[in-house]
């Protein structure tokens, strides 16, 4: 009797068993070795196909839409939640609802930090050829902030009010974060708005520091790498300088030897978990 064991293995590789099944003499620590491998990438395969636990939202205004995911903490009616808002980059544009979630906002969506710091959530997606941020000179530096949102962040700011109307969020307790493209986001948002929210963590990005002084009263912590070739690490540098002259106490972090992707670090820090959830206006 042929017996034909074909196995998928990471790489694409395969390993393929062609023994009679009364003559199969498998050593005891090459079996053992082979159920391992086998039990531990169908572990991974499991996971990777677990539904998020962020729900599909879409919000509409004006005819215009802003997708969204949300995570919402516990199904209890007698509390009141802090409100998180994540900021994508650049690379995780589009109309998928999907792309939005791949970096940093699912450390809010563990087990741990859903018990420690229970929180709603708001993940939304800027639409492909947008932008959360409208600052001038942005490669250039001295940038300066607009007079008017781009349009991902006028839906973003109709979305937050509608939320905090809709939703049990405490109002006191409104954070923003993001990182590259949403780390400018973050700075315009809170350049904007300064009175909507109670915290920012700005992940390398950078704003106008000429409106430092009216976000000096906004606990924030900024976060670059230190050899960041995409967005110049001066501008987290010039903030934290402009917000410590504006009598602020920023928190910064600059990662040594790391690039673009200081976010890996910023976003499973403990620390920055802790600090960002004591925040209140």
């Amino acid at each position: 009797m042929a017996f034909n064991f074909c196995y998928n293995f990471p790489y694409h590789s395969k390993i393929i068993f062609y023994q009679n099944l009364n003559q199969m003499k498998f050593k005891k620590p090459i079996l053992v070795l082979i159920l391992i491998s086998v039990i531990s990438f169908t572990a991974k395969k499991i996971s990777a196909q677990a539904p998020s636990r962020f729900s599909y939202e879409k919000f509409i205004q004006n005819g215009d839409t802003l997708l969204y995911r949300q995570l919402f903490p516990d199904y209890d009616t007698l509390r009141k939640y802090p409100l998180v808002i994540f900021l994508h980059g650049s690379g995780e544009r589009g109309n998928d609802n999907e792309a939005q979630l791949k970096w940093g906002v699912s450390n809010f969506a563990t087990d741990e930090a859903m018990k420690l710091y229970p929180a709603i959530v708001i993940a939304p997606q800027c639409p492909a050829g947008q932008r959360w941020s409208n600052f001038s000179n942005t490669n250039k530096g001295n940038m300066k902030l607009q007079s008017s949102p781009s349009s991902s962040m006028e839906l973003l700011i109709a979305l937050i009010r509608s939320v905090q109307k809709n939703l049990p969020v405490d109002t006191n307790r409104i954070y923003i974060t993001g990182l590259s493209m949403g780390g400018f986001g973050t700075y315009d948002a809170i350049e904007r708005y300064p009175n909507m929210f109670a915290a920012a963590v700005p992940v390398c990005g950078g704003g106008d520091v000429s409106k430092a002084a009216a976000t000096a009263h906004i606990p924030t912590w900024i976060f670059h790498g230190s050899e960041d070739p995409t967005v110049n690490p001066q501008y987290s540098l010039d903030m934290a300088e402009a917000l410590r002259k504006a009598g602020a106490h920023p928190g910064l972090t600059m990662y040594p030897e790391t690039g673009h992707f200081s976010w890996i670090a910023a976003y499973s820090d403990p620390e920055m978990m802790a600090w960002l959830f004591r925040q209140h206006k």
